[in-house]
Formats: C-alpha cells, sequence, structure tokens
C-alpha cells in the first residue's frame, strides 16, 4: 500500500499529528508526507490512501486571513510560538480547490481546540465533505487532536471516544479494517470475476 498525507500547520502541532500518523502506517506500507504546497497532483497517481489535515480557524478550514492573523500572534514578543516553514502559503481549502476529481480512499484529521465541536468548530469535516464532493471515498470519520489555550499539543490530545479515536494518531488508522482493505486489495487486486490476481498465478 502507498499512502499519501497532505497537511496544513500554522505552529507545527498539525505536521506532528501528520508525522506520528505516518510512522503508524509504516507498517503496511510506503508513506509520502507533504505539506500542502509541496502536494503536487502528480504524486496522488499512485497513492493507494490520501490523508489530509489541518488546523481549525473559526469553525473550519483556514483562510488567508486566518492564517496572517496566525502569522500576527507568531510574531508578538510575549509569544513562544514558532511559525511552520509554509505556515504563510496556500492552505488545505486552497488545495482542494485545485485538487479536481479523484477517486482515491481518504481519511481526514484535524487539530482543535479541545470542547463540543458545535462551539469550536472542525476543519476535518469541511476536508471531508469537499474530498467527498471530488470523488474520493472516505475510509474513516474525521479525527480531531487537541491544543490548549497556548496553541500546544495537549498530551494524550486524541479526539472524543465517539469519534472512534485510538489511543494516539500512530495508531490511528493502522489498524482500522477501513485500511486493512486498502492494503489488501492492492496486494492482491481483484479480477472482474471477483477472484484475485495472485489465485491465477499459483
Amino acid at each position: 500500500m502507498r499512502a499519501m498525507i497532505v497537511y496544513e500547520s500554522m505552529f507545527g502541532n498539525t505536521r506532528v499529528i501528520a508525522d506520528a500518523i505516518a510512522k503508524g502506517l509504516e507498517s503496511v506500507g510506503i508513506v509520502v508526507v507533504v505539506p500542502v504546497p509541496e502536494a503536487g497532483r502528480e504524486l496522488l497517481v499512485d497513492a493507494d490512501l490520501l490523508v489530509v489535515g489541518g488546523p481549525t480557524h473559526f469553525h473550519g478550514m483556514s483562510r488567508a486571513r486566518t492564517r496572517k492573523w496566525a502569522g500576527a500572534i507568531a510574531r508578538n514578543p510575549r509569544s513562544d510560538l514558532v511559525l511552520d516553514r509554509d505556515a504563510q502559503g496556500p492552505g488545505v481549502r486552497d488545495w482542494l480547490g485545485s485538487l479536481g476529481q479523484g477517486h482515491t480512499r481518504v481519511a481526514v484529521f484535524d487539530t482543535r481546540r479541545k470542547g463540543p465541536a458545535i462551539l469550536w468548530g472542525r476543519a476535518s469535516k469541511g476536508i471531508g465533505r469537499t474530498l467527498r464532493r471530488h470523488g474520493f471515498q472516505m475510509v474513516s470519520k474525521p479525527e480531531s487532536f487537541f491544543v490548549t489555550v497556548d496553541n500546544h499539543l495537549k498530551r494524550g490530545g486524541k479526539s472524543e471516544p465517539n469519534n472512534g479515536a485510538n489511543d494516539s494518531p500512530r495508531e490511528l488508522w493502522r489498524t482500522a479494517p477501513q485500511v486493512r482493505t486498502v492494503r489488501d486489495n492492492r496486494q492482491h487486486p481483484r479480477r472482474r470475476d471477483g477472484r484475485s490476481e495472485d489465485s491465477y498465478s499459483r
């Protein structure tokens, strides 16, 4: 299985989650992790699984003005936050707008403040909804990982249990039945008559 993880990160939190998810998926295949500005359409050609994540800004995906606002926070002399290298570039919303149609299986996540989603919003829901409109196939529910009021990742900052979260982002989709299905279909593609290709080569 070949997985591609595309992320947008302001202060490094979403990048840390993306890297942790990649570690978990390494046991089932090849994983490529790229920030949004480097996620060219050509990289999706051979992907069996696409994972997309970004920070939650004002109840949803970031916009140019919210990224500018995040930059102002990081430049405050009293702040200990450091902007990611690509933080001021295009975000997930922009990338999705230029993505076009696809059929790759996808999973989505976000980082956000802990609390009811109805109050803080969830970028992952918008990411997933947009990907479905583009024809991509969701393999799991959107996931959230929590940050503190000061925009640092919370220890054990997994999403609520009713979102189906595992104990860590590393475990998030590694053992999910849907991911095993993606992997098995890649290893044993099926013919039109329902038999796997390797059953003909024995």
